[in-house]
């Protein structure tokens, strides 16, 4: 080898910003208002949902305590873009991020990244205009066609080709978003009620057809989460769930083959997550645990071994933005709350990774619905803070659908059910949940006596991660923690 050759060899090899880490690329798919344990490799127990995904993580690793921050739609992209909590980055609710915030993809821009997002182009900074190069919104791609996902991706990474760039793509599924699969969306607007229909789903006047999933499920097929009564309509609504969660998937297929067909396999880190849970009480707009924990998929070729599954870390989406960055060897954004991974992806333990914090703020025409959170991997403390006896809560996702009339229907004449209804409505100021034995969240310990230092020992934790992510609820309450 010549002296040439020799030195081209070292800087490629040593050199902590060779070709091969110049040139690395991100690709991020998440999916709307799915639920972890409808994901094959998480459990589910329906057969045949997620079969490319059930994939991807077999080519990577998979997270079994993975979180979001906030389990609505925008704040948590806010949470994913900014590395920041909701009440450090401005977007509580449906607000946009503070002027003075830093993004992840103007930043990502900022370095060199070409980069592009696909759907939910008014749920990420949106008010940062300039912060994707490419996008394309929620009409464009017809909600959930993967064939047209497929051409989009195709456009960008071509794109991505000529202008010599490394890439960040961020593309979000609509899917398994209301309105599901073989439902209207008229018909679950305004009356909160759903009205099967045969054959395709138009979902806004004047759109394309929606194009079938490669598999439809039937109510019998389906089983019901266990935090909802097994009630005809429910079971009817889930199978559409279910449906749209295969359609969803679909579109996670053609999105993959378009990266390997453009030649990227090898060179670029895939992340795949879902903003929180399914859009029916109990569930998203929550802080239960299947309110935000979700999968959490990263596949990086020759870097991560095939099938892994990291059972002992809790990550959350509060990290997603440190731990890109910190992959891409890009210096921190300013004011992150969250942390980088990355060693947790080398192999290593990560200590500090026992607890997340979540929440929910205002939801519904700015009414306070102020919720907390913090969750381990087995128990889980929550607060409500806006429970009196006398509020009654109310959003957009409990009232829609059949589910939420179906169980008010039946509390009628069934007392398991009114006693579910009544809770969802009014809560308890604090709950406590041993989610190991009690998944759903059935049974409130927070008067076991058993359980009562247990439960000292998380409202200290709840109230040190409100302390040091200046949670203006804290400051505002007249609870008393520590007690």
């Amino acid at each position: 080898m010549n002296n040439r050759y020799a030195v081209l060899f070292c800087i490629a090899v040593f050199s902590p910003w060779s070709v091969a880490v110049d040139r690395l690329n991100v690709l991020f798919i998440t999916m709307d208002d799915m639920n972890r344990d409808s994901v094959g490799v998480y459990g589910a127990k329906v057969p045949g949902t997620t079969p490319n995904i059930d994939m991807l993580a077999a080519e990577g690793l998979r997270f079994e305590h993975a979180h979001v921050t906030i389990a609505i739609c925008q704040p948590t992209r806010a949470v994913w873009m900014t590395g920041r909590y909701p009440q450090n980055n401005g977007a509580l609710g449906f607000d946009e991020i503070r002027t003075d915030v830093p993004t992840l993809p103007e930043t990502l821009r900022g370095k060199g990244f070409y980069t592009g997002m696909l759907g939910k182009t008014g749920h990420v900074v949106p008010s940062r205009k300039n912060a994707f190069e490419y996008s394309r919104d929620q009409q464009e791609t017809a909600w959930g066609s993967s064939d047209r996902y497929g051409e989009f991706v195709a456009e960008f990474l071509q794109n991505a080709k000529q202008t010599d760039r490394p890439f960040f793509l961020m593309v979000n599924t609509h899917d398994p978003h209301r309105p599901f699969h073989n439902s209207t969306s008229k018909a679950q607007g305004k009356s909160g009620k759903v009205t099967p229909k045969l054959g395709k789903l138009k979902y806004l006047q004047g759109m394309d057809e929606v194009p079938a999933p490669s598999r439809i499920f039937q109510p019998d097929e389906i089983v019901v989460p266990g935090f909802l009564p097994d009630l005809p309509d429910i079971r009817a609504e889930i199978a559409m769930y279910y449906s749209s969660v295969r359609r969803a998937d679909d579109v996670v297929g053609r999105v993959l083959s378009e990266l390997q067909a453009a030649g990227f396999d090898d060179n670029t880190v895939v992340m795949l997550k879902s903003d929180h849970g399914i859009a029916v009480p109990f569930a998203k707009t929550n802080v239960y645990r299947h309110s935000t924990i979700t999968p959490w998929i990263v596949r990086w070729p020759g870097k991560l071994k095939p099938g892994s599954h990291d059972t002992e870390h809790l990550v959350s989406g509060i990290d997603f933005a440190p731990t890109i960055l910190d992959i891409l060897g890009i210096a921190a954004m300013e004011g992150m709350d969250g942390r980088s991974f990355l060693p947790v992806l080398n192999g290593q333990k990560q200590d500090g990774r026992d607890y997340v914090y979540t929440q929910i703020n205002a939801i519904v025409s700015k009414v306070d619905y102020t919720m907390r959170s913090i969750q381990g991997k087995r128990f889980g403390l929550i607060w409500n803070a806006w429970s009196d006896g006398k509020k009654e809560f109310n959003n957009a996702a409990m009232r829609r659908g059949l589910s939420w009339n179906a169980m008010v229907d039946a509390a009628q004449t069934n007392p398991a059910v009114a006693a579910r209804v009544k809770h969802f409505q009014y809560r308890v100021p604090f709950e406590f949940y041993d989610y190991e034995k009690d998944p759903d969240a059935l049974n409130n310990l927070i008067n076991d006596p058993a359980s009562k230092e247990l439960i000292q020992s998380y409202r200290s934790k709840l109230a040190e991660s409100m302390r040091t992510t200046d949670d203006p609820a804290l400051a505002g309450s007249t609870t008393d923690f520590i007690r």
